[in-house]
């Protein structure tokens, strides 16, 4: 997918701001919270014989995995007489904005797509509805999924999103610049040592092997992934504080902010230059998402690979995320559209495997595992992470925190403050925030 229009949502930026917006969203006409009403009790697996209906299906694919949505949803048409889906795609930073506004005025979809990180968020708020009799009908259970993915999708007890994917991050790099560094481009760094000799090989040859962006597209999302290694977290147990100032967070922020104090990357590397550089021939490594496979594959004469992130910390981690179904509140409560809607989200989660080809890791275990899914070699190698992966936690707000780690990344990365100090003072200022949003959000 194109990642200017990912960057925001997938480093917790979608959720930002969002919180004035969403206050109010889901109230009915009396007062009470909005609805799509009491379904027909099977979740939609017994299908739908009601008269004609039409459903909205918002999301924010705009990238190379649209037309894979767009062809399942075109499908599904075909099969199902009496209902018709209309797609409609928008930026993910627009339609975090429109969509509680657009529940709150009685405009909002039947059926949309959501980042894990911000379920938590509009659940609070009366956004989008629990979804326990869908994951029954679909005879859905923990067992099915990785449990990192699998509990994304619950907040206070009950199940607002059905897993349709992941989306970890992954090894990218340019076999063509390995060689000419003398190194084997089947054979890519896997720890520490090897990447760091890799590093060296490739500046004796005048490369800089990692650029080290500042944005939190894909230089946040890899500091995460670098605590994780060292055996830290984003905030504590309760997430009442941040606390990716701690020692681990320290050096992962350190070994990446050591890139360009090392040679290893420019300085102040501009958004999304990190991959256009692997593809141009003028960067070595990326860790960037899944779905920079298909953008890989369609540079022609670009010699490359992906690999599972090399293991710079202690422990195996990836920073991912992973696409939900949820079923935004209808401020008017229609029977026919609510199980609609479930007979869809059923049909398409059933068909995650055309989903991967997208560039995605299918949810459901018993697709990741079939030959089909194998067959897809790429999207089978980042795979094998799915019990190494990690998401923000299932808090309202939790993107408003995350924000002032942006910052402090930023900060460390262009050397306006070493990795320890920015880090610390913007766990202060995140710990204010998730205070203040205890009280927002009556947690």
């Amino acid at each position: 997918m194109n990642t200017i229009s990912r960057r925001l949502v997938l480093s917790g930026l979608g959720v930002a701001g969002a919180a004035g917006i969403l206050a109010g969203c889901g109230e009915g006409s009396a007062g009470k919270p909005g609805g799509a009403g009491q379904a027909t009790g099977d979740g939609g697996s017994k299908g739908y014989d009601g008269p004609t209906v039409e459903l909205d299906f918002w999301n924010g694919f705009t990238g190379g995995d649209g037309p894979f949505m767009r062809k399942l949803v075109d499908q599904f048409n075909s099969e199902h007489s009496n209902i018709k889906v209309k797609m409609t795609v928008m930026q993910w930073a627009d339609y975090y904005t429109k969509l509680p506004t657009a529940v709150s005025s009685g405009r909002g979809p039947a059926v949309a797509i959501m980042h894990v990180d911000s379920l938590a968020t509009n659940a609070a708020r009366n956004v989008i509805e629990p979804l326990d009799d869908v994951a029954k009908a679909l005879n859905l259970q923990q067992s099915d999924f990785a449990d990192v993915v699998w509990k994304a999708g619950e907040f206070n007890g009950k199940r607002y999103g059905i897993p349709l994917d992941v989306h970890p991050l992954g090894f990218f790099y340019n076999k063509t610049l390995l060689q000419t560094a003398g190194l084997d481009p089947e054979k890519p760094p896997t720890n520490a040592d090897e990447y760091a000799a890799a590093l060296d090989a490739l500046k004796g040859k005048g490369i800089q092997g990692h650029w080290a962006t500042p944005f939190p597209f894909t230089g946040v999302l890899t500091v995460q992934a670098l605590l994780w290694q060292f055996g830290g977290n984003l905030f504590n147990d309760d997430s009442s504080k941040a606390v990716w100032h701690e020692e681990p967070g320290v050096k992962g922020l350190s070994w990446f902010v050591d890139l360009v104090k090392n040679g290893h990357s420019p300085k102040n590397v501009a958004q999304d230059a990190d991959n256009i550089a692997v593809m141009n021939g003028k960067n070595a490594f990326v860790w960037n998402g899944i779905w920079n496979i298909n953008t890989f594959k369609e540079k022609k004469g670009l010699e490359w690979g992906v690999a599972a992130l090399p293991t710079i910390g202690d422990n195996k981690a990836a920073w991912a995320g992973s696409h939900q179904f949820v079923l935004p509140k209808l401020k008017t409560a229609d029977e026919n559209k609510s199980t609609a809607a479930r007979v869809f989200v059923n049909y398409i989660s059933q068909k995650s495997l055309e989903w991967a080809k997208g560039g995605q890791v299918p949810a459901r275990k018993q697709v990741r595992e079939s030959a089909e899914f194998k067959a897809l070699p790429e999207q089978a190698t980042l795979a094998t992470q799915i019990d190494d992966l990690h998401f923000p936690p299932p808090v309202p707000g939790i993107g408003d925190a995350l924000n002032e780690m942006n910052k402090a990344v930023n900060e460390a990365v262009l050397l306006k403050a070493e990795p320890a100090k920015a880090l610390s003072d913007a766990a202060a200022r995140a710990d204010k925030i998730l205070e203040a949003n205890r009280k927002k959000y009556g947690a």
